[in-house]
């Protein structure tokens, strides 16, 4: 591939903002190392851009000094803030300069593409997505629909039941039925799914504001944590079964990669067991038999094609016995070299940097397409 000017955009709004940082500065360093010209473009939490100089550094060090000392998940947050922090980058170290929120930097302008390393809210939902499409701007990954649907789990799991995947049983409550007719909701959740059960906002990843319901005494407190996050709750049944993993590759013919599982030893993949150095573990290959292996590349494929996703995502499943259930997809999964993503197509034979070429060829391609059928 040719050496483009490449822009990658991390931070952001959600709760991920730390997690975004550490996958830039990863994708950052590969890029460079293969001689394409970065742009790093900041988004700090109040939706300002941060630009010029080093953005990276400066996110870092402000993640690192606003986050509270009372923040469960703090000392991770603060981890992944200065592995970020402490990347070595080509991005000149002048004082990075701040715009308002809404608008797009200058620094967009020239760009021969994007590659959105945001997590979670305004960032994996689709809001960037449809503000690079209305500047008729390349990026990498999924477009704005397919953005919206994976990053909202109940409509997600209802696109997936329409094309006939299998899915965790599961009901939908948001936040004004909880708080209207709280009886008659922990009622239907009782019969309908019994306990335990997993709540969850519907709009947030990384495991923010999940908990795990043993009973029926615990469902308030879960359902009012689910709440405080989003309008809409996802309440479903607990697996008990093991964690399966694909990265899924393209446009219009995905491939996908061999499975990982992902083990640990909390009560379940909580926001410090995915990030927390140690706490998990994801072994690839999977260890399941090949038929299995393939139904579940196969079904990553049907969950791929079914939101209409491009470029990449990370599928995750359930494999209760020998029942297979589509958990949800991941258009923006975390993307360090070490990221389960990345290392289940290094397992595959496609090394991180190569899979960085692939997906901005991806992005290209699809602009290509949508040039020419305007």
């Amino acid at each position: 591939m040719s050496r483009l000017r490449v822009g990658v955009v991390f931070g952001g709004r959600s709760g991920e903002h730390e997690v975004s940082l550490a996958s830039a500065a990863s994708v950052i360093g590969a890029l460079e190392a293969r001689g394409h010209t970065v742009v790093p473009i900041g988004i700090a939490r109040d939706g300002r851009w941060v630009v010029g100089g080093d953005p990276l550094r400066a996110l870092a060090a402000e993640a690192r000094v606003a986050l509270p000392s009372d923040d469960a998940a703090g000392a991770i947050k603060k981890a992944l803030a200065g592995r970020a922090e402490t990347v070595d980058s080509a991005a000149t170290t002048s004082l990075a300069r701040t715009e308002p929120a809404g608008g797009l930097p200058v620094e967009l302008r020239g760009l021969d593409v994007v590659v959105i390393m945001l997590h979670g809210p305004y960032g994996e939902d689709g809001t960037i997505q449809g503000l690079f499409e209305l500047a008729d701007l390349p990026y990498v990954g999924a477009g704005v629909l397919a953005s919206a649907v994976g990053m909202d789990k109940a409509t997600m799991k209802a696109v997936f039941q329409a094309h006939g995947l299998p899915v965790v049983e599961h009901l939908v409550v948001t936040r004004h039925e909880w708080r209207a007719a709280p009886e008659r909701v922990a009622r239907r959740i009782a019969e309908t799914l019994g306990f335990p059960c997993f709540v969850k906002p519907s709009n947030l990843g990384s495991s923010v504001g999940i908990s795990k319901v043993p009973d029926a005494a615990a469902l308030p407190r879960a359902l009012d944590e689910a709440a405080r996050h989003d309008r809409k709750i996802l309440v479903e049944r607990a697996v008990c079964g093991r964690e399966i993993e694909v990265s899924v590759l393209g446009n219009d013919e995905p491939v996908a990669s061999l499975p990982g599982e992902v083990t640990y030893a909390g009560e379940f993949y909580d926001y410090a067991t995915k990030y927390a150095e140690g706490q998990a573990r994801l072994t690839v290959p999977a260890p399941i038999p090949p038929e299995t292996s393939r139904r579940i590349r196969a079904l990553a494929l049907e969950a791929y094609r079914a939101i209409d996703c491009a470029g990449m995502a990370r599928v995750d499943f359930f494999l209760e016995g020998d029942r297979i259930l589509v958990n949800e997809i991941n258009t923006i999964p975390g993307f360090t070299a070490t990221s389960g993503y990345a290392r289940m197509w290094e397992a595959s034979g496609l090394g991180y940097g190569e899979l960085l070429e692939r997906l901005i060829e991806l992005a290209l391609d699809r602009q290509r397409e949508k040039n020419r059928a305007g």
